[in-house]
């Protein structure tokens, strides 16, 4: 494709995240143009083209209908039971394709992913837009420097808040059509974080909880702790009964503590075992952190970057398909976990129980059920996605 022509987006699904999607097209004029919006809603498609006066876009109320149009690449937006069908849909018209997290509701569903984009030779990205932070980037570059010595302990705090009515949306609270509570919607960016910089563990261990949302037959806690091979072990909190929303990702090495927010600690036995602080390492450690360049471009917006140099390219975006099903491979196997109560390892094969939605619905643990349903929100300004990590 020319770098003189702008890459044309199909953006379906106009709720809550789309807007971060169409700031994130205008972050780099010329580049992107958005020609299309489609929602089983139109009037929501219409209000966002008014909103960011998209004039030229189309608008559409099933996605079927925009295979007729000239674009290069549908941003799918829409609930999660959705992705697979509407991603695979368009890859095998030849559309390149970025899908909101999570990349689906089943392991089986995202090899189905994978292979329609292996199949068609189009980009697949799965939204990610944490790793597009400067801190988490830092992070990242950190860990890898060996700095601060082998890893032993990994700790995530994933902490979001959210209201009794946020489960009365029409597709929230159920696993047929949300896919779970807040481990696979909320922690999903945490996880992925946590997966990118340290690895996948080899066994989990979880408990769920749905401790204030009796309107929902999902978790709105968990806990999970993992093991990795070489003997690390992790935590993971996943909530959204939190208040604060306070987000972490700690990185306890044999030398230093690493984290993000970025409060760096070392340090070094008495004679007696007891710790003294080590000042040298830690000097080194915000030394080679400051050096670090910050990201020209943040969030949805980086993302978009590098999904738009790897079409220009070629190449491959940072988060393609395959990082997105190993997010939802873990997902899957703490919702094993607290299922059953029992540990389980990873890698979780095809002939798993857990490896199809039909094999989760049949199995999950439904805490409450769905009794209220409404269709949407009055506009009530932004949503909030999470820490920036400073």
């Amino acid at each position: 494709m020319s770098a003189n022509h702008p890459v044309r987006v199909a953006l379906i699904g106009c709720g809550a995240i789309a807007p971060a999607h169409v700031e994130a097209c205008a972050s780099f004029p010329g580049q992107w143009e958005i020609v299309a919006l489609c929602d089983i809603v139109p009037e929501k498609a219409e209000a966002l083209k008014a909103r960011f006066g998209l004039e030229q876009a189309v608008v559409a109320d099933h996605a079927e209908k925009l295979l007729d149009l000239d674009f290069d690449l549908a941003s799918v937006c829409t609930p999660p039971y959705t992705h697979a069908e509407l991603a695979i849909l368009f890859l095998r018209a030849g559309r390149h394709v970025i899908v909101e997290k999570p990349m689906a509701a089943s392991l089986e569903e995202c090899d189905r992913m994978l292979a329609a984009a292996a199949d068609s030779g189009k980009v697949l990205s799965v939204i990610a837009q944490n790793r597009f932070r400067t801190p988490l980037m830092k992070l990242k570059r950190m860990l890898d420097s060996g700095l601060a010595g082998k890893l032993l302990h990994v700790q995530v705090d994933s902490h979001w808040w959210r209201g009794y009515s946020y489960y009365d949306l029409w597709w929230r609270g159920t696993w047929e059509k949300e896919g779970g509570g807040c481990t696979i919607n909320h922690a999903v960016h945490h996880i992925d974080a946590m997966l990118w910089m340290a690895g996948m563990p080899v066994e989990v261990q979880a408990y769920l909880a749905n401790t204030a949302h009796d309107n929902a037959e999902v978790e709105d806690l968990s806990v999970a702790i993992f093991r990795y091979a070489d003997g690390a072990l992790g935590q993971l909190t996943s909530s959204v009964v939190h208040h604060g929303e306070e987000q972490q990702l700690v990185f306890q090495c044999s030398g230093a503590r690493i984290s993000a927010p970025w409060r760096p600690k070392a340090g070094i036995a008495k004679p007696n075992g007891f710790p003294e602080p080590n000042p040298e390492l830690e000097r080194k450690l915000q030394e080679a952190y400051d050096a670090i360049p910050d990201l020209e471009h943040e969030g949805h917006a980086g993302q978009y970057a590098d999904v738009l140099n790897a079409i220009r390219t070629g190449g491959k975006p940072l988060i393609g398909g395959e990082d997105g099903r190993r997010t939802l491979e873990f997902i899957t196997a703490v919702y094993k976990a607290g299922a059953t109560g029992q540990a389980v390892r990873l890698p979780l094969a095809p002939d798993d129980p857990f490896y199809t939605r039909e094999g989760i619905l049949a199995r999950a643990v439904k805490f409450y059920e769905k009794k209220r349903s409404v269709e949407g929100f009055a506009p009530s300004g932004d949503i909030t996605t999470g820490s920036d990590y400073r």
